[in-house]
């Protein structure tokens, strides 16, 4: 069994969804790897990782509308510390998770036709970058890093 593993950065510039379904792509077909597992990861608590429509940029709009309406920036959370937008990306990731779990199928991320892979800020002033770290395993799995929000 082979195992691969690699750490993608990945700029973020504040609150929004970065699609990495390319990046993701491109690294499996270089590992050569014909059946796996893939696991991605994002080791931050303020960004998460989603598989969601990449066909209507619209979803995007609406997806980041209700977290704001559902995590808003403006009540008074007990944690408080880093700034307003903290506490409420803490609960974004919380509801949407850091990890993401993708079969790797005759090479290719077994992906339905309109999935795409998006690491979601959830900060309006994150780092500059996010990384996510990414391994696979032939028959196994690997992981992926981000670092705006996910180091």
């Amino acid at each position: 069994m082979r195992q691969a593993q690699h750490q993608l950065s990945i700029a973020t510039s504040g609150k929004r969804l970065v699609e990495i379904t390319p990046q993701v792509k491109r690294w499996v077909e270089e590992q050569g790897i014909s059946t796996g597992l893939l696991t991605l990861y994002c080791r931050h608590t303020s960004a998460s990782l989603l598989i969601q429509e990449n066909a209507d940029p619209d979803l995007q709009t609406d997806l980041e509308n209700f977290f704001d309406e559902i995590a808003p920036e403006t009540k008074p959370y007990v944690h408080a510390t880093e700034g307003p937008d903290d506490m409420p990306a803490h609960i974004r990731t919380a509801l949407t998770g850091v990890q993401l779990s993708i079969p790797v199928v005759k090479g290719v991320l077994a992906l339905g036709t309109w999935q795409g892979i998006y690491l979601f800020e959830h900060r309006r002033a994150g780092e500059d970058e996010a990384r996510v770290p990414g391994a696979a395993k032939k028959g196994s799995r690997p992981p992926i890093n981000a670092k705006s929000s996910c180091i």
